[in-house]
C-alpha cells in the first residue's frame, strides 16, 4: 500500500498533530541507510507529489509550469484516516 519512505512522511506528519512540517525532516530516512540514494531531493520530491496527487498530503512553496517545489507539507483528514487504518492492519489480533 504504501512505500517505506511513504510510510515515514506520514508518520512525521502524523507525530506533529496537524502542523506543517518542513520537508528537511524527512531527509533523515536516508541518514542511516547503508545503500544511500544519490538524488534524495528528486526522491522525496516524487514521492511527496505522489501523496498530494492522491490527496493525502497538501503542499505549501511555489508551483511553476512544469515544476514544484514544496517547502512544507501538512497531513490531511483523509490522510490520517488512512495512516490509521495502516496501523491498525498492522496491529496483532489478540483472540
Amino acid at each position: 500500500m504504501f512505500s517505506l519512505l511513504q510510510r515515514h512522511i506520514l508518520k512525521e506528519c502524523f507525530a506533529r498533530k496537524g502542523e506543517k512540517v518542513s520537508r528537511r525532516i524527512f531527509n533523515v530516512f536516508y541518514k542511516n541507510k547503508k545503500n544511500k540514494q544519490k538524488d534524495l531531493v528528486n526522491t522525496i520530491t516524487k514521492c511527496l507529489e505522489r501523496l498530494i496527487n492522491r490527496g493525502l498530503l497538501i503542499g505549501y512553496g511555489t508551483r511553476t509550469t512544469k515544476k514544484w517545489f514544496i517547502r512544507e507539507v501538512k497531513l490531511t483528514k483523509l490522510g490520517i484516516k488512512k495512516y490509521v487504518e495502516w496501523l491498525a492492519s498492522r496491529q496483532a489480533r489478540l483472540f
